[in-house]
C-alpha cells in the first residue's frame, strides 16, 4: 500500500499556518513559539518559567504543611496542678536507687517494674502486668487503665529500662560501670516519671475516654526493634483484643531542654530552616499517614501550656522517626506518635554517664505532662 502524500506544514514552518507578510499565527500545539525571533522566544521561556516556579512553590508548600503541621489551633484544657517534685523524685529513684535498669541487670530492672507498679496502684487505677519470658527470665510490662473499659482507647507508654553494654560491663566486678551503663535519667526515667504523674492526674480527673498507661520493658539494645521488645508484646495484645486505638503516644525522653543558640541539631541540615536552633521545645514525631492524629495531639498540647510544640511527619528513612516504642504499634496498624525532647539531636548525655537527674528541666517536663493530659481531654467524646 502506498503512503498518502504528507500535506502537513513543513518542519521549517514549525507547524504554523502563516500567510506571506502577515504576523506569525499561534501554533496549534503551543509547544514552541511560531517564530524563533528573540522577542517571542524570550516571552515563551518567561511564561514557562513562571509555570515551573509556581509548581515547585506549590509542592514546597505542600511538603512544608505535611512535614510541620502549621496553623494548628490550640485546644484549651485545664489540668490539675502538676507536682514538679514528684517528677524529680521519680527520676531520681529510677536513675539512682534502681541503677542500672538494663537488660542483663535483671534484679534492678525487676525492682524498677515493682516501683512503677506500686506507684500506679497508689492512684487507685486498675493495674495489671503482661509477663513474657526470654531465655528463661521473666520480664513484665506494667499496665494501668483509666476511664471506660470498652470503646476506643488511648495508649500512652514509656519504657522503664535503660541502655547498657553487657559485654563491656562484664569486665567490671559488679558487671556494670558508668562507662558501660547509663543512669538513664532522660532516657527514659523522664518518660516514666511523666507517665506516673499522668496517672495521678487521671485519678483526680477521670477521663471520659479509655486510657491505658503502659510502662514497657526492654526497649533498649539488644532488644531494640526486635520481637522481644515489651511494646511489641503489648501492641500484639491490643490488636488481638480488637479494641480500637485512637492513637498510641510514646513518651521518649521528655526532660532535657536548652536555651542556648545552636543547641538543637537535625538529621538533615535543611530542617534547620524549618525548626528552631534552640532546644527549648517539645516535639511530636510521626509518619506521614498519621498526619491527622498529629494535628489533634498538637492541638491538645498547644492549648495546655506555653511550652513551644513542634511536629514532624516523615518517612522512617529520616533517622530517629521510628526510634522508640511507637513503631511497634505501626506494625500492628495503629496510629502512633512519639513525644520527645529529640534525644541525641539535643541531649549530649544520650546513652552516657552524664545522663543524670540534675541535668533535667523539671518545670518544662511538667508542661509536657500537662500537654499530654490536654491531649486526653481533646480526645474525650462530647457530653
Amino acid at each position: 500500500m502506498a503512503r498518502p502524500a504528507d500535506t502537513r506544514p513543513g518542519i521549517g514552518e514549525l507547524g504554523c499556518a502563516q500567510a506571506e507578510g502577515s504576523e506569525p499565527a499561534a501554533c496549534a500545539s503551543d509547544i514552541l513559539p511560531c517564530s524563533l525571533n528573540p522577542e517571542n522566544l524570550e516571552m515563551w521561556l518567561a511564561k514557562r518559567m513562571l509555570v515551573f516556579v509556581g509548581v515547585i512553590a506549590g509542592l514546597l508548600i505542600l511538603v512544608y504543611a505535611v512535614l510541620t503541621q502549621p496553623l494548628v489551633q490550640p485546644a484549651s484544657s485545664k489540668a490539675p496542678p502538676i507536682d514538679v517534685e514528684k517528677l524529680r523524685s521519680h527520676v531520681r529513684m529510677l536513675s539512682e536507687q534502681l541503677y542500672p535498669r538494663s537488660f542483663g541487670q535483671h534484679q534492678t530492672l525487676d525492682a524498677a517494674a515493682s516501683y512503677v507498679h506500686a506507684q500506679l496502684a497508689a492512684t487507685g487505677a486498675h493495674v495489671e502486668e503482661q509477663v513474657f519470658t526470654i531465655d528463661g527470665e521473666s520480664y513484665r510490662n506494667v499496665i494501668a487503665r483509666f476511664g471506660p473499659q470498652d470503646g476506643p482507647v488511648l495508649v500512652i507508654g514509656a519504657h522503664y529500662d535503660s541502655d547498657g553494654d553487657q559485654a563491656r560491663g562484664a569486665t567490671f566486678p559488679l558487671g556494670y560501670d558508668l562507662s558501660t551503663h547509663t543512669p538513664g535519667a532522660d532516657d527514659n526515667a523522664s518518660g516514666v516519671a511523666g507517665l506516673l504523674e499522668l496517672a495521678r492526674l487521671l485519678s483526680l480527673a477521670p477521663p471520659r475516654v479509655g486510657v491505658e498507661l503502659v510502662a514497657f520493658t526492654l526497649e533498649e539494645e539488644p532488644n531494640f526493634q526486635t520481637e522481644t521488645m515489651g511494646s511489641v508484646q503489648h501492641a500484639r495484645q491490643v490488636r488481638a483484643s480488637g479494641r480500637k486505638v485512637e492513637v498510641m503516644i510514646s513518651l521518649e525522653m521528655i526532660g532535657y531542654f536548652s536555651d542556648q543558640p545552636q543547641s538543637q541539631s537535625f538529621p538533615f541540615p535543611l530542617l534547620g530552616f524549618v525548626y528552631p536552633s534552640r532546644g527549648d521545645f517539645i516535639a511530636i514525631v510521626g509518619r506521614v499517614q498519621d498526619w491527622s492524629a498529629t494535628r489533634k495531639v498538637k492541638a491538645g498540647m498547644l492549648g495546655a501550656s506555653d511550652l513551644p510544640v513542634y511536629s514532624i511527619n516523615a518517612s522512617s528513612l529520616v533517622p530517629g522517626i521510628d526510634f522508640s516504642d511507637h513503631s511497634s504499634y505501626w506494625d500492628q496498624g495503629f496510629p502512633a506518635l512519639m513525644i520527645t525532647d529529640t534525644a541525641f539531636y539535643r541531649n549530649p548525655n544520650y546513652h552516657q554517664a552524664g545522663d543524670v537527674a540534675r541535668t533535667l528541666d523539671y518545670g518544662r517536663m511538667a508542661k509536657v505532662v500537662q500537654g499530654v493530659f490536654g491531649v486526653i481531654q481533646n480526645y474525650a467524646p462530647a457530653h
